[in-house]
C-alpha cells in the first residue's frame, strides 16, 4: 500500500517516500498559549494525530515535533490583562492543552519544543541570513528582505504586493520592502527579552519554528503541518528563511486542515463565535468530539455544532454494543489495521471512508467483524473504551452508574410486587435523562446510554 498526501507546495496527490526511509520526521506547529485552546485550535491536533499514528504503522521511526510558542505578543497583553506573571501564563495554559488533547485521544508528540528554550538556535539562525545577504539591520530590528528570494510565495501561490497587503507586522518606514517581515525586534525593560547582536529583544513570529524544526528534524524534513490558515504567512515565510539560511529545500510534503466553522464563519476568538475544548468536552466525552471532527475530510471545512457530536455519540454507541455483543481482548499494538480502513487511510488520510468502513463492520454481526472492529478503531483514535463501561455512561454526565443501578433495583422491585405503574415511572425517568433499561430473562435488567 503506498500513501498519498496532498501537497499545498505542488496542489495535488502525492506518493509520500521519506527522504530516510527508516525515518519519517513530521513537524506540525503548535499552540501559542495565552488562552484556552477553542475547538479550531484542536483540529490539527486530531488530525496530524490521526496521521502520525498511520505512520507508526508503516514506518521503523517517525520523529513528530510540535512546538509551544511561549514568547509572543498576544501572551504579553493577556498577561498584562490578567496580572499574572507571563510564565504563569504559558504554564496554565499549556497544562489546559495538554488535558483537552489527551481528552481527545491524541498521542503526545515525540519533541514538543518550547521557543524560549531556543532563542539561541533563532539567534544564530538571523545571523547566518545577515551573512548571506538575505536580511539587514534597521532601528534594532532585523528583517528578512523578501525581494531577496526568487519564489517568494510559491507555497501560497501569492506575489509580493499580496504579500505586502497580508503582513501581520505593520508596514515602518525603515522597512526596504513593505512584504519584509520582522526576525527579530527590540524589547522594552517591561517586556521578555533576550541579549542579541541587536541588542535587547525577543524574535519575531516566523523564525522560531524554522529554528526549532531544523535542531530537531534537520535542515530538510519530510512533512510539515498546520492549518490552512498558517499557509501564509507563517509557512510561507518559514520555508523562505529556512531555505535562505540553509541553502537547501526545507519540508518537502506540506499538510494543512481546513478552517473548524461555526455557523458557516471561520472559528475564531476574534470573532467571538468560539467553543473552548473544555466546553465542548463538559458536553460530551472527547471522543465524540474527536469522531465528529474525523467525519469530515481534513482538507474540508469542518462546521461544528451539538448536533454534530450529538450524532457522533450515537455512532460511537452503535460501534461499542458491536464490541459488547462479542467481547474480546484489546488488540496487540502490531495488529493489522483492516485493509479497506487502511486503503482509505493511505488515500490522503481520507477518515470519512474509513469510518464508513468502521459502519459496515459494526453492522456485520458475529465475533470476527468485531474483533475487525475492534483493530480498526486505534487507528483513528478510537474505541479505546470497554465497550460496557462507555454504553453504561462511564460516569460522564447525568446519572452515576450507582444511582442508575439503585433506580433499576428500584424498578424490580417494584415489578416484584405487580406495582406496574411505578416500575414505568422509574423506566420512564431513566429514558428522560438517557438511560434505557433492557429486561432480560430470568428477571435480570441491563442498562445503556441511549
Amino acid at each position: 500500500m503506498t500513501l498519498r498526501l496532498h501537497n499545498t507546495a505542488t496542489g495535488r496527490k502525492e506518493a509520500f517516500a521519506p527522504l530516510d526511509p527508516a525515518h519519517v520526521r513530521m513537524y506540525v506547529c503548535g499552540p501559542t498559549v495565552y488562552d484556552r485552546p477553542h475547538v479550531g485550535n484542536a483540529r490539527p491536533v486530531v488530525v496530524f494525530d490521526a496521521l502520525y499514528r498511520l505512520l507508526r504503522r508503516r514506518w521503523p521511526k517517525v520523529t513528530y515535533v510540535r512546538n509551544v510558542t511561549d514568547v509572543d505578543d498576544k501572551i504579553m497583553a493577556a498577561a498584562a490583562e490578567n496580572g499574572e506573571p507571563i510564565a504563569a501564563l504559558t504554564e496554565r495554559v499549556l497544562a489546559a492543552f495538554h488535558a483537552d488533547a489527551a481528552a481527545l485521544g491524541a498521542l503526545p508528540p515525540d519533541v514538543e519544543p518550547r521557543a524560549t528554550a531556543h532563542i539561541g538556535d533563532m539567534i544564530a539562525m538571523i545571523e547566518r541570513l545577515l551573512e548571506r545577504g538575505c536580511a539587514y539591520r534597521a532601528e534594532g530590528h532585523a528583517l528578512f528582505h523578501v525581494p531577496g528570494m526568487a519564489d517568494y510565495g510559491a507555497l501560497s501561490r501569492r506575489d509580493r504586493s499580496e504579500a505586502a497587503a497580508g503582513a501581520r507586522v505593520e508596514v515602518a518606514p525603515w522597512k526596504r520592502d513593505p512584504a519584509d517581515f520582522v526576525l527579530w525586534k527590540p524589547s522594552r525593560a517591561d517586556q521578555p527579552g533576550w541579549e542579541s547582536p541587536w541588542g535587547r529583544g525577543r524574535p519575531g513570529w516566523h523564525i522560531e519554528c524554522s529554528a526549532m524544526s531544523a535542531r530537531y528534524l534537520g535542515e530538510s524534513f519530510d512533512i510539515h503541518g498546520g492549518g490552512r490558515d498558517l499557509i501564509f504567512p507563517h509557512h510561507e515565510n518559514e520555508r523562505a528563511q529556512s531555505e535562505c539560511a540553509h541553502g537547501a529545500p526545507f519540508a518537502r510534503y506540506w499538510v494543512h486542515n481546513g478552517y473548524v466553522t461555526a455557523g458557516g464563519r471561520k472559528m475564531a476568538k476574534s470573532l467571538g463565535n468560539f467553543v473552548t475544548v473544555a466546553d465542548a468536552l463538559g458536553e460530551a466525552p472527547g471522543e465524540a468530539v474527536r469522531l465528529a471532527m474525523l467525519k469530515t475530510h481534513y482538507r474540508h471545512p469542518f462546521d461544528w455544532s451539538a448536533a454534530a457530536v450529538a450524532e457522533a455519540r450515537r455512532e460511537l454507541d452503535r460501534f461499542y454494543r458491536a464490541l459488547a455483543a462479542h467481547p474480546g481482548p484489546p488488540p496487540a499494538a502490531d495488529s493489522p489495521v483492516p485493509p479497506d480502513v487502511e486503503a482509505a487511510l493511505d488515500d490522503d488520510l481520507n477518515t470519512p471512508r474509513a469510518l464508513a468502513a468502521l459502519h459496515r463492520l459494526a453492522g456485520a454481526g458475529g465475533a470476527a467483524a468485531a474483533d475487525a472492529l475492534r483493530r480498526a478503531g486505534p487507528a483513528l483514535g478510537l474505541l479505546a473504551r470497554d465497550p460496557e463501561e462507555w454504553l453504561r455512561g462511564g460516569g460522564e454526565g447525568g446519572l452515576s452508574p450507582a444511582r442508575i443501578e439503585a433506580l433499576a433495583a428500584e424498578r424490580r422491585a417494584a415489578r416484584t410486587v405487580r406495582d406496574f405503574a411505578e416500575a414505568d415511572r422509574i423506566r420512564d425517568e431513566l429514558a428522560a435523562q438517557g438511560v434505557l433499561l433492557e429486561d432480560k430473562p430470568g428477571g435480570a435488567t441491563e442498562w445503556r446510554r441511549a
